[in-house]
């Protein structure tokens, strides 16, 4: 490279072109034909390589070298002769510009940092893309050791960055941020917290604008609007505001709605409580009488006769209804409520419907209905849900059960 700027040099003088504006074309000249070098070289090098890579994945056994190439590891990795070889040639070409040539240098030095951290990340997400195909590590947190040193990574690159940028040495650059820290944590405290947070939300994806979050503890339930280093905005159903530190998202719990939103469907649950002593065995007669209502007509006649012939074979002794097997006025009316739900247009037929018994309490038996409605939105959603439950409660007596209410002597004493 010497050798070329002297000849250029003085090709430029023969031509009689001023010796400063010859110094300044040839410099321009050399960058040019570095420029033109380093391409060429990069490309060339890229390409064999990453061919390499592809002839070693396809003759290997593991697919890390696969995973590699997939995360552009390869290709990452090709750069780092041309720049080795630019940071070499920039001394050189501005030598007679040693202002221009330093901040290019810089620039270039600064870039290398940056390639490296490419390459360590690239590396990494291979490592961690290859470990998640074996099984036992398959349910290890690996993403969040990779992250842990992506993030020691990044902060010894931001710090390399500041050293050369600065012109002293990295340690010497370290040990005046030590001095200093106590004072930077105290005055930056929320902001480094902030920051933190920040790239862990983005990174984790547990928020995003437009989402719909309930953070009890700081009273938000709506739609997140804005999200910066410091705070969350989040837009409450009743139109109010409120406002969540960023790093309460990482430190502190809340649910995050979103994953109803992308699903077909939003949960019903919600239960009738029926009154314990109005549950008894059918008999005959009510079984006819409750083989009008059409949803369960055929479940009723199936069943009956399953039971009959059960009892029959085993000679049950049926005059006292609780020998054998029988049909009970509860159990009938939860598998009315679930036909029912089957059958209603507003529900997503594709994700669970049930109808099931809880554990009875003091007040009651619960009888909880499980689903989920196809129409998401809040008003909608709430419709659907009344118009189940109304229905369900008219039905109750249809079955002879009572719904359990507090006696009136009761409520009046707690007023």
């Amino acid at each position: 490279m010497e050798n070329l700027k002297h000849i250029l040099y003085d090709y430029l003088l023969t031509l009689g072109v001023n010796e400063i504006i010859a110094e300044y074309l040839n410099m321009l000249g050399l960058l040019i034909v570095l420029l033109i070098l380093i391409t060429i070289i990069d490309y060339v090098l890229r390409k064999i390589i990453i061919n390499s890579f592809n002839v070693i994945a396809l003759k290997s056994k593991t697919r890390f070298d696969n995973i590699l190439v997939h995360n552009k590891a390869p290709r990452n990795i090709a750069h780092i002769f041309p720049l080795y070889l630019a940071i070499k040639a920039i001394p050189i070409i501005f030598k007679d510009f040693p202002d221009f040539g330093l901040i290019i240098k810089t620039g270039l030095q600064v870039f290398g940092v940056i390639l490296s951290l490419w390459i360590a990340r690239s590396v990494l997400h291979s490592l961690k893309d290859y470990l998640k195909t074996i099984p036992r590590f398959k349910d290890k947190p690996i993403d969040s050791y990779i992250q842990v040193f992506m993030i020691f990574a990044w902060v010894i690159g931001i710090f390399m960055i500041f050293a050369i940028v600065s012109g002293i040495s990295f340690w010497e650059f370290i040990t005046t941020i030590g001095a200093g820290s106590a004072i930077i944590i105290l005055v930056f405290r929320d902001s480094i917290l902030g920051f933190v947070a920040s790239i862990q939300v983005t990174v984790n994806d547990m928020v995003r604008i437009g989402d719909w979050i309930t953070f009890e503890k700081y009273g938000a339930d709506g739609d997140v609007t804005e999200i910066n280093l410091s705070t969350v905005k989040v837009q409450n159903f009743d139109k109010t505001t409120t406002t969540i530190p960023t790093y309460a998202l990482i430190s502190d719990s809340f649910k995050n709605w979103r994953g109803m939103s992308d699903s077909g469907g939003r949960r019903i649950k919600r239960s009738i409580i029926i009154k314990a002593s109005s549950v008894h065995y059918l008999t005959d007669d009510d079984v006819e009488n409750l083989k009008k209502i059409q949803l369960i007509s055929d479940y009723l006649t199936d069943r009956k006769n399953d039971i009959d012939k059960y009892n029959h074979q085993n000679e049950i002794d049926k005059s006292v209804l609780i020998n054998g097997r029988n049909l009970t006025n509860l159990g009938v009316f939860r598998k009315y409520i679930q036909s029912y739900i089957e059958n209603h247009s507003a529900i997503n037929k594709d994700m669970t419907i049930m109808t099931r018994q809880l554990a009875p309490t003091s007040q009651g038996l619960p009888l909880e209905i499980y689903a989920f409605s196809s129409d998401k939105r809040w008003v909608n959603y709430e419709y659907i849900i009344s118009d189940i439950f109304d229905h369900s409660l008219a039905a109750v007596p249809y079955f002879d059960l009572e719904l359990f209410e507090l006696p009136t002597e009761i409520t009046n004493k707690a007023k």
